[in-house]
């Protein structure tokens, strides 16, 4: 009986080894293992310095994909917040000179903007009511962006509202400087001042508007002569200056002649092209600007 027992358990096992088909038949048989399908070997997890340096290296392939995208982007943040400022005439590097006036230039300054034909050296300089209007530029002018000839007529009107007087412009000067100091003794041209130092002179200055050699009228409000009379507030003067001849200067306040100038070293060509109003405290306004070129 134990024989028999022994010998049924023997075949149990026998048969508990052979595979059944479910296991081991055509159909859900996995293939063997290949080269391309098998697993590969489990990677290390990346080191705490490894980790932080491919952190970076995402954010930045984010950011900036590559290093030309990065400098066009650079250039246009650039551009962005910093204009550059537009070259003075004459100034050193521009592509072309300004203009030279060939035939009569008038303005009348009816407009909401000064434009491209200006250069303002000061921010004090504003167009009011049709009028380029001022105050307080401390001898920062305003530069018209059009070249003198040497023989030029030269004609604008001009009122101050203050009793101080104080009418100034420039000719044939560089069209760019101004003031680099309290005392304006660093022009690069002509000054013409109707009623300059608190409506004390009338003066034709060359350079210097303090030169103690400069061709002045001083003035007499009780005297009898023309020339001499101070500034009116809120009068508006014709000014008309003119050069024939290439070195004599003649200024003519409402018809009147105030001072005739010849310079034996007259002031012409590169660095003396330009026109420019100017002002020093006194609120002033100018108009109608016409330069008109004569024959040499």
């Amino acid at each position: 009986m134990v024989r028999v027992l022994i010998g049924l358990l023997g075949v149990s096992i026998l048969l508990a080894c052979v595979p059944t088909e479910s296991e081991s038949g055509t159909g859900d048989r996995p293939e063997a293992p290949s080269a391309l399908s098998a697993p590969k070997p489990r990677a290390e997890p990346p080191r705490a310095n490894d980790r932080l340096k491919l952190a970076k290296e995402a954010v930045q392939r984010r950011t900036t994909p590559n290093a030309a995208a990065a400098a066009d982007a650079g250039a246009a943040d650039a551009g962005a917040s910093k204009t550059a400022a537009p070259k003075p005439p004459g100034a050193k590097g521009d592509a072309a000179p300004a203009p030279l006036i060939t035939s009569a230039f008038e303005d009348d300054f009816q407009r909401e903007e000064l434009g491209d034909d200006y250069v303002a050296t000061s921010d004090a300089w504003t167009l009011r009511v049709g009028r380029l209007c001022v105050r307080n530029a401390k001898n920062q002018p305003v530069w018209l962006r059009r070249r003198l000839p040497v023989n030029a007529r030269i004609e604008f009107d001009a009122s101050s509202s203050s009793p101080d007087g104080d009418i100034k412009a420039e000719l044939w000067a560089d069209g760019r400087s101004a003031a680099s100091g309290v005392s304006y003794n660093d022009a690069t041209g002509y000054l013409v001042i109707l009623g300059g130092w608190r409506n004390q002179f009338h003066v034709l200055a060359r350079l210097d508007e303090h030169a103690p050699d400069r061709p002045e009228v001083r003035v007499d409000p009780s005297g009898d002569d023309l020339r001499a009379r101070p500034v009116a507030p809120h009068h508006t003067y014709h000014f008309k200056i003119e050069r024939r001849d290439g070195r004599t200067l003649r200024w003519f306040v409402d018809d009147i002649e105030v001072i005739s100038f010849t310079d034996p070293q007259p002031l012409k060509g590169s660095g003396h092209e330009y026109f420019g109003f100017n002002d020093w405290q006194t609120p002033v306004c100018f108009d109608n600007l016409k330069i008109t070129p004569l024959a040499d």
